[in-house]
């Protein structure tokens, strides 16, 4: 017997009872890791969830921040989430809004990105959300501001997305910085760490304990993911002595694109997502869905193109590290 199940017969079924009918309506059962994460939360243990994509890590790291929202009322942040990327910060808040708006529960969620608007900015410092959604950069703004103690004293979860991502750069040190901060300012805050597998959770683990050390951070591990099928593709033109922007391979990468569902076309700069786009437009005799993303797009156009994946509306999008990152 895991340790999960031995916490589940001890304490029973720990979803949020206001929850388990957004689940049954979609014949879905909760996770085993995605109920330890809110029974380890309900111990008040900080946490590190290590599961691979597509086994719900976002949503076991936000059921516990609902299941307290609903035990006790709190005025202010209660959670405040971090990751690496916009598009995801957006993508997560677009995905936590439907449950909780088809639940009905007093629970607000917002974003704080380089893309907010300045009058929801000065707003959010004054009356904060009870989740708020930002990235490192944004957060170490929100904690050089003088009011800095009134908006996050009495905060009480933080949860960082895709951990393994920061971990060694150096935005990764600057979180270190902000989380420090955010201690000093609530000392009762409790840290939820959730990342993709990795080699050594126990060196992820320190560096989300407070102390260094992975031994206060209990580690939930997820399902195994599946194999990954990994290929080289194999295309027709040489390769060129220099400009490698891989148009030679635009003839192959549409035909893949052609035989699958959606298909993310993943380049190094801005300039190269441009030029790909195009050139895989002028190959798209079948006027296939194809839209590109990357920093230097207007903010509109952004988010449209993430919607429109989201919702499975287009055949391949040509994106920089804009869109990675799940």
């Amino acid at each position: 017997m895991t340790a999960a199940q031995t916490m589940l017969d001890l304490d029973g079924d720990p979803l949020p009872h206001a929850f388990r009918p957004w689940f049954d309506k979609r014949g879905w059962a909760p996770h085993v890791h995605q109920l330890e994460m809110i029974e380890v939360a309900r111990h008040g243990h900080p946490a590190l969830l290590v599961a691979p994509t597509g086994a719900g890590k976002t949503l076991a790291g936000f059921l516990p921040s609902i299941d307290g929202l609903l035990r006790a009322a709190h005025d202010g942040l209660h959670t405040l989430y971090i990751s690496p990327l916009k598009a995801l910060t957006v993508d997560v808040h677009r995905n936590l809004l439907q449950p909780i708006e088809e639940l009905g529960l007093d629970i607000t969620v917002e974003t704080r990105t380089g893309d907010t608007p300045q009058g929801k900015r000065t707003r959010q410092r004054i009356a904060p959300p009870n989740m708020l959604l930002t990235t490192p950069e944004s957060l170490a703004l929100l904690l050089s501001y003088h009011d800095a103690p009134e908006i996050f004293g009495n905060l009480k979860r933080v949860v960082i997305d895709e951990l393994h991502a920061l971990i060694g750069t150096k935005r990764g040190d600057l979180l270190s910085l902000n989380l420090a901060r955010l201690s000093a300012l609530a000392p009762q805050v409790v840290r939820a760490g959730l990342s993709a597998t990795v080699a050594d959770p126990a060196a992820v683990a320190a560096y989300l304990s407070r102390f260094g050390t992975a031994d206060d951070v209990r580690i939930v591990r997820g399902p195994p993911g599946p194999k990954p099928e990994i290929g080289i593709l194999d295309t027709a033109g040489r390769l060129p002595w220099r400009g490698h922007m891989a148009l030679h391979a635009l003839p192959e990468v549409y035909d893949l694109i052609k035989r699958h569902g959606t298909t993310l076309v993943f380049v190094n700069t801005r300039a190269q997502a441009e030029l790909v786009f195009q050139g895989l437009w002028q190959l798209n005799d079948e006027t296939l869905p194809i839209a590109v993303h990357h920093g230097s797009l207007e903010r509109e156009q952004r988010r449209k193109v993430e919607a429109a994946m989201a919702r499975g509306d287009l055949r391949a999008v040509v994106a920089t590290s804009s869109l990675d990152l799940g």
